[in-house]
């Protein structure tokens, strides 16, 4: 079964190779990240997410969802020193880099929970795999037609955070000034949540961040700087 729909402002694809797949299944994860844009985008005036950086709600009154959301975002900032935030100066509450990788997850756990086993979930780049192996391309951060390497995954999560699709958007919250230090950083982690938040607070970080993220527990990272250098942990599952 093969799906595609926009979501969350970009393309998701939905493969499951599993035998007699069922609508049922691919309607909940549509409908779930439906939901969650409704939710949680930062550019919906009637979101919770907005609503609550207004301060037209009460913390206690925010749903147990974004609470969640927001306390990755939180850990998140402590463990870079603040160059990680979902809260920027200029940009108000923006959970974004949190809310794609986490609510992804939850889609592949959906799968997951109707008993689905071989499924490979990607949400813009970003991809929750199960039941591989598959195989995952990294884009050449200077080629768009071209592949820098080619990963080999069977369970969890690869994200990439880059400057290619969308510039410069990735904003060092220690300075306020765009982070410019790598050109492309991969992490393959056991759930998109912590692939794609590691990613970007890495990107955040800037060289130091391949370091980092190569220091928690499960993630494997392949970066390019600028100039196109790659620095990659032993474990990256590189396809033969």
């Amino acid at each position: 079964m093969r799906r595609v729909e926009h979501v969350m402002g970009f393309p998701v694809s939905l493969r499951v190779d599993d035998p007699d797949v069922p609508d049922g299944p691919a309607d909940a994860v549509f409908a779930w990240l439906r939901e969650v844009d409704r939710r949680f985008s930062p550019f919906r005036e009637d979101s919770e997410v907005s609503r609550y950086g207004r301060g037209e709600l009460p913390a206690a009154a925010l749903s147990a969802d974004l609470a969640e959301v927001l306390a990755l975002g939180e850990e998140f900032r402590r463990a870079t020193g603040g160059a990680f935030d979902v809260r920027l100066p200029g940009r108000g509450l923006d959970p974004c880099a949190v809310v794609k990788g986490w609510s992804v997850q939850r889609a592949a756990e959906l799968l997951t929970g109707a008993g689905l086993r071989r499924f490979c979930l990607n949400a813009g780049g970003d991809v929750a795999v199960s039941g591989g192996p598959w195989r995952v391309g990294v884009r050449h951060p200077g080629h768009a037609d071209r592949l820098c390497a080619v990963l080999e995954v069977s369970d969890g999560g690869v994200a990439t955070s880059a400057r290619y699709e969308r510039g410069d958007h990735i904003l060092d919250g220690r300075t306020g000034r765009p982070a410019t230090g790598l050109d492309s950083l991969t992490v393959v982690a056991p759930t998109l949540t912590e692939a794609d938040a590691v990613a970007t607070a890495a990107f955040a970080l800037g060289e130091e961040g391949v370091a980092w993220a190569a220091a928690r527990e499960g993630c494997e990272v392949f970066a390019v700087l600028p100039g196109g250098r790659v620095l990659r942990t032993p474990g990256v599952p590189v396809a033969a």
